[in-house]
């Protein structure tokens, strides 16, 4: 694994954040280095596709990156006949989720699609994963999104939505904001790495309140959701169709 350090000089025109290459060689230092509690999402989406799987069903991983969540379902699904379909916009990320998957034992099919998953249709879904996604995706069609979803998921089925949050009390706004500062500083980033990486970030990463998730979720035809996880300004809730 090798090391992020892709802000560690000053770089005098910070360009938006993007899932290149240089990103996708770093990824899982960054993310494990940059968001408190990541480890155990992962873990814990096996658990979701154990339980919720059904048998003759998909699994989705909308933005699977490296494919970590993938992986995780694909090791503990227990319902019959399942396949699991990977998508992500970045060819960088989807030829080292190739090279994970190939690597790995587990006998699950796995289609791996590189397209945008606006473009991607969802049917016969049990278990669909938003793992950091949503927030990368534009505030206006986030709703139209999670609408497909709902309409091709089996009834039963879950969606599992991870995000950075953002808080309505700018009181918690700043307490939560300067916890996950704190959080990147004990994992080594300098102050000038936070700023850069902050900067690169601010117009592609839009975040939304746990109560916009909430009610755009409902919205969009889910039954309930809940938060099951919270760490700082993190977050991951589950709906149920």
């Amino acid at each position: 694994m090798s090391n992020d350090t892709l802000y560690a000089k000053p770089q005098p025109y910070l360009v938006d954040f993007n899932f290149d290459e240089k990103v996708t060689a770093v990824f899982p230092d960054m993310i494990r280095r940059s968001v408190p509690g990541y480890a155990n999402i992962i873990a814990m989406l096996g658990l979701f596709a154990e339980e919720y799987s059904q048998t003759d069903s998909r699994l989705y991983d909308l933005g699977c990156s490296l494919g970590a969540a993938t992986l995780s379902m694909r090791h503990h699904i227990q319902a019959k006949n399942c396949q699991i379909i990977a998508v992500d916009n970045s060819s960088a990320m989807v030829e080292r989720c190739r090279e994970n998957l190939e690597s790995d034992l587990a006998t699950t099919p796995v289609e791996l699609i590189c397209d945008d998953i606006l473009s991607v249709a969802i049917s016969n879904a049990s278990v669909v994963v938003l793992n950091f996604t949503l927030q990368f995706i534009s505030p206006e069609t986030r709703l139209a999104l999670l609408q497909k979803i709902h309409q091709g998921m089996l009834p039963g089925g879950v969606l599992v939505l991870s995000e950075k949050i953002a808080f309505n009390d700018p009181v918690e706004q700043q307490h939560q904001e300067e916890m996950h500062l704190a959080f990147k500083r004990a994992n080594g980033y300098s102050e000038l790495e936070i700023s850069q990486k902050r900067t690169a970030l601010e117009n592609v990463l839009v975040p939304d309140t746990l109560e916009q998730h909430k009610s755009r979720l409902s919205a969009a035809g889910f039954s309930h959701s809940d938060v099951w996880f919270q760490c700082f300004n993190f977050a991951s809730l589950v709906a149920h169709k």
